[in-house]
């Protein structure tokens, strides 16, 4: 089976859309083998919440594949697992910076050219610290709205801060029930 893994979605005031982020809540140092399960686990979020084929960007500090790099060289395997259809029910791409995935202006400076540098609908971290940084930094230095789930249970599980509001609390428990109707179907 797959291993559990944690999604965050974020609704930021700047940014013209919601996106996901995994996984800053469950796997510390997640290998190749965890980051494609972690990439299905939020795929099947995504889809519930109605984005038939999400675009994944697998983040690195660079855009480019450097052996000295391991977040490098696992993106550039997830995006051939998904060429081979090993990973299913989207578009990956990676290694991209974070600026390349969610600045189609970035990526254009830099002349990556890809379908999902600027449209990201997820965010794969390469460990725990990276996906808790990035998550804290939206909601405070963001001012953004989030929810968040474990998922690859049997039944998704809430997962907040314990500094989050009420509010996310309850968004949290939303998204639980939608992503737990969207497995069923």
């Amino acid at each position: 089976g797959r291993i559990l893994s944690h999604v965050m979605i974020y609704e930021l005031p700047s940014y013209n859309r919601l996106f996901f982020l995994t996984d800053g809540g469950m796997n510390m140092f997640p290998d190749l083998k965890q980051k494609a399960d972690i990439v299905t686990n939020a795929v099947e979020v995504a889809q519930a919440l109605g984005i038939a084929e999400p675009k994944v960007a697998a983040l690195a500090a660079v855009e480019v594949v450097n052996p000295d790099m391991p977040a490098t060289l696992d993106a550039a395997a997830l995006v051939q697992m998904g060429a081979r259809g090993q990973i299913k029910g989207c578009i990956i791409d990676g290694p991209l910076a974070l600026d390349n995935a969610i600045s189609a202006e970035a990526a254009a400076h830099k002349g990556i050219t890809s379908p999902v540098a600027g449209q990201a609908d997820i965010l794969l971290v390469p460990t725990i610290e990276a996906g808790n940084l990035l998550g804290k930094a939206m909601t405070y230095f963001g001012h953004g709205k989030s929810a968040g789930i474990v998922v690859g249970t049997k039944a998704p599980v809430v997962l907040v801060s314990r500094a989050d509001p009420h509010e996310t609390k309850l968004q949290s428990i939303a998204l639980g029930v939608v992503a737990a109707a969207g497995a069923k179907r």
